[in-house]
């Protein structure tokens, strides 16, 4: 009688181990590619945060309005409050915000409790009766997952007199010629030094607004 052909045991062990060998490289192939796409959509969105987070502070710094947000003891109207992680002013909001009036904005550097910062907006409706600002909603993340960083001021006080860089804005009664936003982002994407040039300044006595010549950084004052 004639043998039935066929595999032997080990030549079938062999090629569920060569089997085996093939489906592992290919499930690291894709896990790798997987992990490369993942890798470059997180860059992405995190680029796209830096330059809305950017955007927006340009856009809302530069239209600061001469409304009082408070007084001091003397009386006179305070304009503008600044110190190294929290500033506020008041400007107009684009889209359906902006229709409920000129609003006060307060940013500030908060801690996340996971060992990083994150920057946050608050948003306020200032009644046209003089009473106290009425707060809009929670508080925004306009940008996260922030090492450190500072807010810095620059122009002239009360008097005229010219006011070097500083982590506090003493004299509340005039705006700052420019304001400076400065963050280390955690990762790899760099935040751009950000010098925002604001063009109210109700030191003016014929009341129109001034513009200083100032931009982001090499377009204006050092």
């Amino acid at each position: 009688m004639k043998r039935a052909g066929g595999f032997t045991l080990l030549e079938v062990l062999a090629a569920l181990v060569l089997l085996a060998l093939l489906l592992v490289g290919v499930y690291s192939g894709i896990r790798t590619a997987t992990r490369s796409v993942r890798t470059g959509t997180s860059a992405i969105e995190r680029i796209d945060q830096i330059r809305s987070a950017e955007g927006f502070l340009r856009r809302e710094l530069a239209q600061s309005l001469i409304q009082p947000i408070s007084h001091n003891d003397h009386g006179d109207a305070i304009y503008f409050e600044g110190s190294a992680r929290e500033m506020r002013y008041v400007a107009p909001l684009p889209g359906y915000l902006g229709k409920l009036g000129p609003q006060l904005q307060q940013l500030r550097l908060v801690d996340d409790g996971n060992g990083s910062q994150r920057l946050e907006l608050r948003l306020a409706v200032l009644p046209p009766d003089g009473q106290p600002p009425r707060p809009l909603g929670d508080p925004q993340v306009l940008f996260d997952h922030i090492k450190d960083g500072s807010f810095s001021y620059r122009g002239v006080d009360g008097d005229g007199a010219a006011v070097p860089w500083s982590g506090a804005w003493a004299d509340g009664r005039v705006l700052p010629q420019l304001v400076r936003i400065e963050l280390r982002p955690l990762g790899n994407q760099a935040w751009p030094q950000l010098d925002v040039p604001l063009r109210a300044n109700p030191l003016n006595s014929n009341g129109q607004t001034s513009l200083p010549r100032a931009g982001l950084r090499g377009g204006g004052l050092p």
